[in-house]
């Protein structure tokens, strides 16, 4: 085997504590050396093995850019080498060396990941260029996954929160995941239900095809049927071209209906079909096979909407096989900490500043804060503090008027003289839950530990008045 050529001089600083660490891998002693000295004049820090075991070992135990290995080494080759390395730690960038004549296995080695070969004898110039250029490429990918990776946190939302109201959904969302149940979220604005059908979606047989969420509120009547199923060209004046609906670009994934509550009586109907006979027909088109799992969400009690003849009966036990209450934040004061501090972590980031503390005036202000809003409100109550605070602390005077001069909510006590039937005692507790949760009854169950037919069941014959 030939060393390099030490001919060519370099003008680097002579360190070895550089930017750049290679490890070089090579059975012969003065080889290593050679390299060693012309790394270390190129101000790359260097380590060493002579065979494969070395060699991994140093991969396990230090961070190394570019691995230089020979290809033809006794024992286990640097084809070998590679393979193991690229199990154990695939970013590293591995360059061949070769002697002439194994150009062919070289370029084979590159199949399985080496970044490139350079032949025997070596050049310094030649490879100094082919590590440098290596270490750059694991640099750009290395950059490139961590920036995906700040993005995919700022955009990507999650469920923030311990407390045993949250708990509970969770649980139930988590068994209902995996099944091809459909599940009716319910909940206040502002609490989070398309974060809970995303939670579902991710943890089923579903993950890796699409997500595609429809607020049945914010599109028109008029086309939302056409944005649902879609249309053939000419089904309706202006349709000049045939347009795939939501439950096609669904498919094989989960289709999220927000506001369901808001869907007119004709798309209801053709909604009912979906779930019973699994197809659809797009305006002025034939019937198609739909393969999507639904999630409907709602902020209104959809079974007073079927009482008042607003909502079909037969589609609301379609829709309700699995229902899930998103709890308001009045329920869960106990994540409000939680919650601030992921805001502030998130907004921070998204505008270049500094982390933000709370004071402790100020994070009790946020928890004496009764929330109409929920956890959207707190949101954009965090970021408006992020974005306009003038210092590293947030306190009570970067808060919106109507939180600064929040007062602490008076918890509510019942009292029951000795001897109240058990009945009536219920019956009370039921009520004052449901004024606590402005007449709410799947949040108050929620509370309570029962469920929504236990409350109908117990109020029922009771007068509206005396529901409070």
């Amino acid at each position: 085997m030939q060393g390099p050529e030490a001919s060519e001089t370099s003008t680097s600083v002579v360190t070895t504590d550089g930017d750049i660490t290679v490890l070089v891998v090579d059975d012969e002693r003065s080889n290593v050396e050679s390299l060693q000295k012309i790394f270390v004049r190129e101000n790359m820090r260097v380590l060493s093995a002579c065979d494969a075991k070395q060699a991994l070992e140093q991969v396990r135990s230090h961070r190394i850019n570019v691995m230089l290995t020979d290809l033809m080494m006794p024992g286990t080759t640097g084809l070998e080498l590679l393979r193991a390395v690229k199990q154990v730690t695939p970013e590293i960038e591995v360059v061949l060396m070769t002697a002439y004549g194994s150009v062919e296995a070289a370029v084979s080695a590159m199949r399985e990941g080496a970044y490139d070969f350079v032949e025997k004898p070596l050049k310094r110039l030649t490879i100094v260029k082919s590590v440098r250029k290596a270490a750059e490429k694991q640099k750009l990918v290395l950059e490139n996954r961590s920036l995906k990776n700040e993005i995919k946190r700022l955009t990507t939302r999650e469920i923030v929160g311990s407390s045993p109201t949250l708990r509970r959904v969770i649980d139930v969302a988590t068994q209902a995941a995996p099944s091809m149940a459909t599940v009716l979220v319910l909940g206040e604005s502002g609490t989070g239900k398309e974060l809970l059908a995303r939670y579902i979606h991710d943890r089923s047989a579903r993950a890796k095809r699409p997500f595609v969420a429809v607020n049945c509120a914010a599109i028109p009547e008029t086309i939302l049927e056409s944005e649902l199923f879609g249309h053939e060209r000419g089904a309706f004046t202006g349709a000049t071209g045939k347009k795939e609906g939501r439950f096609a670009k669904a498919a094989g994934g989960t289709l999220f209906l927000d506001e369901i509550g808001e869907l007119s009586p004709q798309v209801q109907v053709k909604l009912l079909r979906v779930l019973q006979e699994g197809e659809f027909e797009p305006l002025g088109g034939d019937t198609e096979k739909s393969d999507v799992r639904i999630v409907a969400a709602t902020n209104r009690d959809l079974l007073a909407e079927v009482q008042a003849g607003r909502f079909r009966e037969d589609l609301y036990y379609r829709l309700n096989v699995i229902a899930i209450t998103a709890p308001p934040l009045r329920a869960r004061r106990e994540d409000i900490a939680l919650l601030v501090d992921h805001f502030l972590g998130l907004y921070a980031a998204k505008n270049g500043k500094a982390r933000l503390t709370v004071s402790r005036i100020a994070l009790d202000k946020l928890l004496d804060y009764h929330w109409p809003g929920n956890v959207r409100e707190l949101e954009n109550v965090v970021e408006r503090a992020v974005v306009l605070s003038r210092s590293d602390t947030l306190t009570e005077h970067d808060l919106p008027d109507a939180i600064a001069h929040a007062a602490p909510p008076t918890p509510t006590a019942l009292t029951f003289p000795i001897g109240t039937p058990l009945e009536e005692i219920e019956l009370r507790v039921i009520k004052e839950t449901l004024r606590h949760t402005k007449g709410d009854k799947s949040v108050a169950a929620q509370l309570l530990g029962i469920s929504t037919r236990t409350i109908y069941r117990k109020l029922d014959g009771v007068p509206e008045a005396a529901e409070g």
